[in-house]
């Protein structure tokens, strides 16, 4: 986040960001309607404090703040607001407030802005833009979701390709409108195809007189409008792109793609991974209501409730081996958490190798192997402290053997699985993150309790 200072003598030489302190002050006031002092406490926060501030604050609480002082609302504060709380804070903005706030915004920011909001909150969105922008916004919106077409803004800077660099910088310079930020000037020829771009570095660097196609950046590339973003964000996190045009069907310039929202993407993708991965919902916040979370989380509870009573099911077949040897009740378990452990541990990497595209065919067989070997150190590592707690806490040579092999057996399983799970999934074209640790889990747990329960079994009675 932001960090400024205030220029109130009372926190003159603090730190001012959104702290629970500040919270405090802004809540009391909401609570006394105190519009000037709710503006002078907030004015000097970043959008994106702001917008944790209302994602952070609750639903009456916010929706009074917005009465009180809907004009803290830019199109900045727009654009940072989690999708989660949109809606709500669309609907309490006066209609002027938020047609201000909209016409702020480059094109890919209100289409990131409505692409999640229901139809009529869209259509307020677009009555709010002046007629091109809306045309632009709209088509955008034509493009498949998670696409570059819907990634991309359509305001460029372009140039002929025969221009020299003296007449770009007179071009910019006499322009009526540019947008907020820009890093390249693309070049266009007669049929406004892309051919190549020069940085506005090495624009203002250069002799007037020298063509632009002179000092054209060697790293460019284009992407066409119905690219994945995932692979745009990909693209440009490997080649270090500052920015890409973006192309339709006749390779013709439509708009273009910025580091900014291409860092966003990963963000997303690497969030999502994490989220699906606990099983919560790829798109959960602290700002969703307790029916919204019940809905996302239920169904994967659910589904561990299931596994855990396959689990419950393999240790019933042994119930006669428990009651024999009660000290395999208590030492059951730990073979289970450390299998259950050790899966997750490979299943994180091999999740993340994959999203990043370290993780390929062509290498799946050595990263398995290493995991393997990894799986098979740490087994008869933790095997030999067992297998010593069975024989010496427990008094039995054979407990400590077999837990032992129940150790190393488990926690081979547990690499592979944490390995050969996501890839199978990834190769079948289904996410990595959604399943996996639910599968990991129960096949460590299974193979834990059958190894553990079945060599006693065999060895002990």
């Amino acid at each position: 986040m932001a960090e400024q200072k205030i220029e109130d003598p009372e926190r003159e030489d603090e730190d001012y960001a959104l702290d629970a302190a500040l919270v405090g002050e802004i809540l009391e006031a909401v609570e006394e309607g105190d519009a000037a002092r709710l503006e002078s406490l907030t004015e000097p926060l970043h959008a994106a404090d702001i917008a944790d501030l209302l994602e952070q604050i609750g639903p009456n609480e916010r929706r009074d703040l917005l009465q009180i002082w809907p004009r803290g609302i830019d199109g900045e504060v727009l654009s940072e607001i989690d999708e989660s709380i949109r809606e709500e804070v669309i609907e309490y903005l006066p209609r002027e407030i938020l047609t201000e706030a909209v016409r702020e915004l480059e094109s890919d920011d209100v289409v990131d802005l409505i692409q999640d909001l229901e139809e009529p909150q869209q259509e307020i969105i677009l009555e709010a833009l002046e007629e091109g922008d809306r045309a632009a916004v709209e088509q955008s919106l034509t493009y498949p979701e998670y696409s570059a077409g819907r990634l991309m803004q359509r305001e460029v800077v372009t140039a002929p390709e025969h221009w020299t660099v003296g007449e770009a910088i007179d071009s910019l310079r006499t322009a009526d409108w540019l947008p907020e930020q820009f890093y390249h000037v693309v070049l266009v020829d007669p049929r406004q195809h892309p051919v190549g771009h020069a940085t506005l570095g090495k624009i203002l660097a250069s002799r007037r007189d020298m063509a632009l196609k002179d000092i054209l950046e060697d790293s460019f590339r284009t992407f066409h409008v119905l690219q994945e973003e995932g692979d745009v964000a990909y693209a440009f996190n490997q080649y270090h792109l500052i920015s890409a045009p973006v192309v339709d069907d006749d390779d013709r310039l439509v708009g273009v793609i910025t580091i900014d929202d291409a860092m966003n993407v990963l963000d997303e993708e690497h969030e999502e991974d994490v989220l699906r991965l606990a099983g919560v919902g790829e798109e959960s916040s602290i700002s969703d209501g307790v029916r919204e979370t019940v809905r996302q989380r239920t169904p994967w509870l659910l589904i561990n409730l299931l596994t855990a009573n396959l689990s419950a099911f393999v240790i019933s077949q042994f119930s006669g081996t428990i009651q024999s040897l009660v000290a395999l009740a208590a030492l059951m378990p730990i073979v289970a958490s450390m299998g259950g452990n050790a899966g997750t541990q490979s299943l994180a990497v091999a999740v993340r190798a994959l999203a990043t595209r370290n993780l390929t065919r062509s290498n799946a067989g050595r990263v398995v192997r290493r995991e393997a070997m990894v799986g098979a150190i740490n087994g008869f590592l933790f095997a030999v402290i067992m297998g010593a707690v069975g024989w010496g806490v427990y008094g039995l040579p054979l407990l400590g053997l077999v837990i032992a092999i129940a150790m190393v057996v488990n926690l081979i399983v547990a690499a592979l699985a944490g390995t050969l799970i996501p890839l199978a999934l990834d190769w079948f074209d289904l996410d990595p993150a959604l399943a996996s640790g639910t599968f990991v889990t129960t096949m460590t747990d299974v193979v834990g309790f059958f190894a553990f329960l079945g060599l006693a079994t065999v060895i002990l009675l």
